[in-house]
């Protein structure tokens, strides 16, 4: 994993008196933080040689290779630290999508004795609630006529929403020209729903061509 180790050096972070810096761990694709958990130098060097995460356990006061028992590796994608050199970002692919001990895909899913997923990015989010529509439908939710029309609704204002962004980019007015991209986006995320294509699997396609 050379770019990772062109891109950070273990002696560039400012570890704390025990030798630890705090690592915070973000799924790549939707932004979603995943966990914290503690890094020293050696678990940073292995973390950078494998492409994969290990950590320093504080409790058990040895180096533990993340997903090595249960199957869920964390694959580094990136690695920054913060202007001040004492934390970590560290961007990944969660096989499995489970990254908490519990079970759940992020260990910050508390809020007030409730479980809530954390948030993702604002697509990822939307399309979250239009699942929800489809999953449990809500009498007067236009989500839920889009998705009772199927196809024929949904495409046909696929349609008059991507005309709707020529013209206003033909208009050169970049407040409609966002709006309506928002309704094209809007709209699509519900074809996507409709068909049961999971938005990660486009955000892998962008990674894809990304690269």
């Amino acid at each position: 994993m050379s770019s990772l180790s062109d891109a950070i050096r273990v002696d560039n972070i400012n570890y704390n008196q025990q030798g630890l810096v705090p690592a915070i761990v973000q799924d790549y694709l939707d932004g979603t933080v995943l966990m914290m958990a503690w890094m020293n130098r050696e678990s940073l060097q292995k973390t950078l040689e494998t492409g994969e995460n290990w950590y320093w356990s504080r409790s058990r006061q040895e180096l533990w290779h993340k997903g090595a028992t249960s199957g869920h590796i964390q694959k580094v994608k990136e690695i920054r630290y913060d202007c001040d050199s004492d934390a970590l970002l560290i961007t990944i692919e969660q096989l499995g999508d489970i990254a908490c001990h519990t079970g759940e895909r992020s260990c910050f899913h508390q809020v007030d004795n409730q479980k809530i997923a954390p948030s993702a990015d604002t697509l990822s989010e939307v399309y979250k609630v239009i699942c929800k529509r489809r999953d449990h439908p809500m009498a007067g939710s236009y989500t839920q006529t889009l998705l009772e029309g199927g196809d024929n609704k949904i495409l046909k204002k696929i349609g008059e929403e991507a005309a709707e962004v020529v013209m206003a980019c033909k208009d050169d007015d970049r407040e409609a020209i966002a709006s309506e991209v928002a309704d094209l986006f809007y709209h699509t995320l519900v074809a996507l729903s409709y068909h049961q294509v999971d938005i990660k699997d486009v955000y892998r396609k962008l990674q894809d061509r990304r690269r």
